[in-house]
């Protein structure tokens, strides 16, 4: 569907006070809803954030002809390339992450996550993963987003192993920019949601919007109320990975080392953008549970739950004063000030 369309609107509906559309888009549902706002102005909300969505959709993509397509390609090339503002955006913000996070994010790494067959739709993915021999030959090019220059819209690398991949903040970006256009259509009361990675604002109703916690392998950790305009993004290794005979691969790449990260299924993050959020689960995924609460530290982040792989959560003070468990979990508090 999504190689035939690109994006496709699947359902608009109403109930009660709430207007509501999905779409598919990044490989993943999208569902907006809206409180408090008619029928025909919901109508004309869904149309344009679909056009958006099929611009971000066609432009962004890693693997599929566009324009990050080309960039990488100039990048390969030694040659410079003309991005959009939009692209221009989430490589300052990379940048700024990468330093931020010691690494851990870094989406220059396209190369390797092509490498492992990363670049598809179609999960699992069956066979051996690449040899040592073959992940050595990009880390020791070393790309890095602080390899890439900007100039206005004008892009350029003295590192042709640079290929940039937005799997880890596209749809943190895309749902911070949904929510900056339907503010300035006037509506105040809305949440989008990408396959459990969410901003809300305002209410649902009477009431504060109330969202689920993926937990790893499926159902829910359990749910948080949101308050005020927030970003909930979980990132995790369950969903999308390699599989082999011996052993099962997750999908998430440490940068330094060029192999799954390992020790978390999953992290959840709440911040006040779903570009950052987005961006610093998976930094804290790729950190392992030893090294997760310096990331934080480092980020001044203050509402984080993470869950290993044996379903022990971790949580921040913040956190455990937010998240709402919907059964029994062995749970660590971790104090990252």
């Amino acid at each position: 569907m999504m190689l035939l369309a690109g994006l496709l609107l699947l359902t608009a509906c109403q109930r009660d006070g709430e207007q509501s559309a999905e779409l598919y888009v990044f490989g993943t549902i999208v569902e907006i809803k809206l409180w408090g706002v008619s029928q025909q102005d919901a109508s004309h909300a869904f149309a344009e954030i679909q056009q958006m969505f099929q611009a971000m959709h066609r432009d962004w993509h890693a693997w599929e002809p566009g324009r990050l397509v080309d960039i990488n390609k100039a990048f390969a090339e030694g040659r410079s390339a003309t991005a959009d503002a939009d692209i221009v955006e989430m490589i300052r913000r990379s940048q700024e992450l990468e330093a931020s996070t010691g690494g851990r994010f870094n989406p220059a790494i396209g190369a390797l996550i092509r490498l492992w067959g990363f670049h598809t739709s179609d999960y699992p993915i069956q066979g051996p993963p690449p040899t040592q021999a073959q992940i050595s030959g990009i880390l020791d090019l070393h790309p890095s987003s602080l390899d890439i220059h900007i100039d206005g819209l004008e892009l350029s690398t003295d590192n042709p192993a640079v290929q940039l991949d937005f799997g880890g903040i596209a749809k943190g970006y895309a749902v911070d920019l949904t929510i900056a256009r339907l503010r300035a259509m006037g509506i105040g009361n809305a949440i989008v949601n990408a396959g459990g990675d969410l901003r809300a604002m305002g209410t649902h109703g009477d009431r504060p919007w109330r969202v689920a916690v993926q937990k790893p392998g499926g159902g829910n950790v359990g749910s948080v109320q949101v308050e005020g305009d927030e970003a909930i993004f979980t990132s995790g290794n369950y969903e999308r990975f390699r599989q082999d005979q011996a052993e099962r691969y997750p999908h998430i790449l440490d940068p330094a080392t060029g192999w799954p990260a390992k020790d978390i299924a999953s992290v959840t993050v709440i911040t006040n953008e779903g570009i950052l959020a987005d961006a610093v689960a998976t930094a804290l995924v790729v950190a392992g549970l030893d090294g997760w609460p310096d990331v934080a530290r480092a980020l001044d982040l203050q509402q984080i739950a993470v869950v290993d792989e044996n379903g022990t959560v971790y949580l921040t003070p913040a956190m455990d004063q937010r998240l709402q468990f919907s059964g029994e979990v062995e749970r660590v508090i971790v104090r990252v000030q």
